[in-house]
């Protein structure tokens, strides 16, 4: 049986993942595959310490191009992370003709074009279907299963972080604070939590789900990109007395002849399937001409999901090893410079507003004149009673109106003396 030969760059949390899945899994892999897959050097800054597996130390190495070098290892292993030296190496090899199985959303949302352009000039591919979902194969399903289809759509839950901070809001009744605490000790935030509650995690992953669905590199700089951070544990109680649920969804949709690529939190109604994904769970829904809704759903990240998916890349890769054969899959930034993004401002949606009024005869009247001028519909009008210190929370739920028109009136609004704070604007999907 032929051997291909692995080699690793990056030895963490999925890396040991990806070893132990490897030496676990060893025989059922050859057998399915007809090849062994083999362990042949590891990269990484840290050699000494004990990650859970066994290893040779004589594969172990600080030096990472010597890993793409070994002219025994057949497909490379990108689990450094980050933009800057994984960027490097995994230009160099591709250069080298390796194919190269990377989990690394960010590098891909920023250098994709540069990247995949690079992998088409050498004939050598490149997989990624751990940057998007952890265990969920949603980037196999979009290159392969659902390639016969025109995308329309795809929504979907993308950052366990803060699925489970939204989860525990409103389950719990915690604040934004308490929930990120306790997301912290429980291992699913990070010490600083900016890149998942900040929103951008999930732009990085919505930027490969957009450029594979539609075959051209989308900017980064092109995403709308909102975040968790500070939403109210009141919003959060009133979204479900309406019949929602907020979720932090990436948005990808065809609208004419361009694309939204957004990135926010959002209220979806409680009977949606998306509703119902609570924790770290991730899910997408992706709706296709042919297939109409398909759900993919699934821990969306950890090491042993991802690992995984890392594992899968390989075994595909190891398949064409030997021939001439490319699956020739397109690539991210592959095709022309593609339909426009849509800014954020021509979106249609509904919306939700949350706004502190004065306690006084005929204020929700001029807020809802404003609306109105600004081509503004109010479906519903929910004001609770009492109130504090003269002061009167309303929730206002639009008709559908373009983000613009609401930005209007918004601007008004916000300098009227009836109005205290800046009002909360949240966008209602479904």
């Amino acid at each position: 049986m032929k051997d291909i030969g692995i080699g690793l760059l990056g030895f963490g949390t999925v890396g040991a993942g990806v070893v132990e899945g490897l030496q676990k899994n060893a025989d059922l892999i050859a057998d399915r595959l007809g090849v062994r897959l083999v362990l042949r050097k590891i990269a990484d800054l840290d050699v000494e310490s004990d990650r859970g597996v066994a290893v040779d130390s004589s594969i172990l190495t600080k030096d990472a191009e010597s890993v793409i070098a070994d002219d025994s290892v057949d497909i490379v292993i990108e689990l450094i992370g980050g933009t800057g030296i994984a960027k490097k190496l995994v230009l160099s090899a591709l250069e080298a003709g390796k194919p190269v199985v990377t989990a690394n959303k960010a590098l891909l949302a920023k250098h994709g074009a540069e990247i995949f352009g690079l992998a088409v000039k050498t004939n050598t591919e490149i997989r990624f279907g751990a940057s998007v979902g952890g265990g969920i194969p949603i980037i196999r399903a979009l290159r392969e299963g659902l390639i016969g289809n025109h995308i329309e759509s795809i929504c979907g839950i993308l950052n366990g972080t803060c699925n489970y901070i939204l989860t525990e809001m409103e389950t719990e009744g915690l604040s934004f604070d308490e929930a990120l605490n306790m997301a912290q000790e429980a291992g699913y935030a990070e010490a600083d939590p900016a890149l998942d509650i900040d929103g951008f995690d999930t732009a990085h992953k919505a930027v490969i789900l957009a450029s594979l669905a539609y075959g051209f590199n989308v900017p980064m700089g092109s995403v709308h990109v909102e975040g968790v951070r500070g939403l109210s544990a009141w919003d959060i109680k009133r979204a479900v007395d309406l019949g929602y649920r907020i979720k932090l969804l990436a948005v990808i949709r065809k609208v004419g002849d361009g694309v939204e690529v957004r990135v926010h939190p959002t209220l979806v109604p409680l009977g949606h399937v998306l509703a119902s994904v609570a924790g770290v769970f991730n899910a997408v829904m992706v709706h296709g001409d042919m297939t109409e809704d398909t759900l993919h759903y699934g821990r969306g990240a950890g090491k042993k999901p991802t690992a995984s998916t890392v594992i899968g890349d390989v075994a595909d890769l190891a398949r064409t090893i030997g021939t001439k054969a490319r699956i020739g899959f397109l690539p991210v930034g592959g095709v022309g410079d593609g339909p426009v993004i849509r800014d954020i401002s021509e979106i249609e949606s509904k919306y939700y507003l949350r706004m502190l009024l004065s306690d006084q005869s005929g204020a929700l009247g001029k807020i809802t004149s404003v609306l109105g001028d600004a081509g503004v519909g109010i479906a519903s009008v929910h004001q609770d009673e009492g109130g504090c210190d003269g002061q009167v929370p309303v929730v206002l739920v639009t008709h559908s109106a373009v983000e613009k028109d609401l930005d209007v009136a918004l601007a008004k609004i916000e300098s009227m003396d009836i109005v205290k704070g800046v009002p909360v604007r949240l966008r209602i999907d479904g």
